[in-house]
């Protein structure tokens, strides 16, 4: 009896994966839960364990492939199972070995049919005949640096073209293919990559890194950034937080910060501006208002990356809920035991610089979000306030801004500058006595 280990859901909107090890080799032994194989995906590179005991029977999927869900990745059987041969491709032609051709065979023009063959197409699809079943992060480092994807030689599975493929013929250009394609100036010698100076140091970028880099290009590239900001006066939530701070210590164990308080009042101003809370698609002509709040919080992986979590149906909770998940996913993320669902699907998020003492920050909004918020350092700052008797005076408050990125495609000024009074007159004005009782 044998079982077939396909590519799995990982995510709601993960469609395909590709491989990045095989952790098992045809012939050896695996136990119940065991690790197979490592799979990269858009949102999360994650281990895949075996369902069932036995023996690695086939190999369906070579490393660097890129397959869509459901795909046959491997076979399992049992213990006392054969390695089991492929079945020859009917349809598959014998090679036939042909002599090279001579001097003048070689200096003559191709035969028509064959100048086709020879004759690039440009874009990431090329001709029919070849698979053109890309990864998402090749296709982006296609559509980026303008290559013919014909001029790459794939070594993935069926000559398929993978990441390393991309990147090593990367190594070898120094101008984009759309530029080289125009009226050749002299011939220049290509300038090699300069080596590392004395003291210096060159290092692999972790796939992580390259990830961040490729959706923070990608959003620059796609939304119409535009940043807002609002001084925001943290005297009241000061107040509650001095006095049940060590009875909530002692009861989550965990420090009350000001994000979750944060997070309370923009949920708030979502459900009262839900173009904030949609995602915008211009080639579709269409926006998708969302009737949920999942809220994304970036999370900073000890200077190694930063991801965003997903807090689901937040508008469900209140103060403290969203305290113990903003904990939970942190935790979670920083060790690295977050499912693609958590990394995934979020509606808009919250970056949070201010435990970093920063001033003032403008993010890059997590597309297809249409706005991302920034909650900078709270500090003592002195203020001109107005006395009851309506004088005014100078007082030492606890003021923070929060800096606000939004997508001008999406919406105008006006809802940006009003989601963002609506924050301000949340936190300076709401009973948090009563949310944390």
């Amino acid at each position: 009896m044998t079982t077939t280990i396909s590519m799995p859901q990982l995510g709601e909107t993960i469609t395909e994966g590709t491989i990045l090890r095989w952790a098992k080799g045809v012939g050896d032994t695996i136990s119940h839960g065991e690790v197979v194989l490592e799979i990269s995906t858009d949102k999360v590179d994650t281990e895949i364990p075996s369902p069932v005991s036995g023996v690695m029977l086939e190999l369906l999927v070579e490393e660097g492939a890129t397959v869509e869900v459901g795909t046959g990745l491997c076979v399992v059987g049992e213990l006392d199972g054969s390695v089991r041969e492929k079945a020859p491709d009917p349809e598959a032609a014998t090679p036939v070995s042909e002599p090279p051709p001579s001097e003048q065979e070689a200096a003559l023009p191709a035969p028509p049919e064959k100048q086709a063959d020879l004759a690039p197409v440009a874009g990431p699809d090329g001709p029919p005949g070849r698979s053109r079943r890309l990864s998402p992060v090749v296709r982006r480092l296609v559509r980026q640096h303008g290559i013919d994807i014909n001029l790459i030689a794939g070594t993935g599975e069926g000559g398929r073209v993978t990441r390393r493929d991309v990147e090593a013929y990367l190594e070898g250009v120094t101008e984009p293919i759309a530029a080289a394609r125009a009226p050749e100036p002299p011939a220049v010698a290509p300038v090699a990559p300069a080596s590392p100076a004395v003291g210096e140091e060159k290092v692999d970028l972790s796939r992580l890194r390259v990830r961040i880099g490729e959706n923070m290009i990608r959003s620059r590239q796609t939304a119409a950034h535009v940043w807002s900001s609002v001084e925001v006066d943290y005297e009241r939530i000061a107040e509650a937080r001095s006095v049940h701070k060590g009875r909530f210590k002692r009861e989550e164990g965990f420090s009350l910060t000001y994000l979750p308080f944060v997070c309370r009042a923009t949920i708030d101003a979502l459900k009262a501006f839900p173009v904030v809370n949609s995602s915008f698609y211009l080639e579709d002509r269409k926006a998708v208002y969302h009737n949920r709040v999942h809220l994304g919080i970036a999370v900073d992986l000890d200077q190694q990356g930063l991801v965003v979590v997903t807090i689901r149906d937040a508008d469900d909770l209140r103060l403290t809920g969203l305290a113990r998940h903003i904990r939970h996913l942190a935790s979670a993320a920083r060790s690295r035991r977050l499912g693609p669902d958590q990394l995934s699907g979020s509606t808009f998020t919250i970056t949070n610089p201010g435990p970093f003492n920063s001033f003032i920050s403008a993010p890059i909004i997590n597309v297809p979000n249409v706005a991302i918020l920034s909650t900078d350092t709270v500090a003592k700052r002195p203020v001109v306030v107005t006395t009851a008797d309506g004088r005014d005076a100078l007082a030492i408050r606890h003021i923070g801004y929060l800096g606000f990125s939004w997508d001008h495609r999406a919406f105008d000024g006006s809802t940006a500058v009003l989601f963002l009074q609506r924050i301000k007159h949340n936190l300076e004005t709401w009973d948090w006595e009563q949310e944390l009782k």
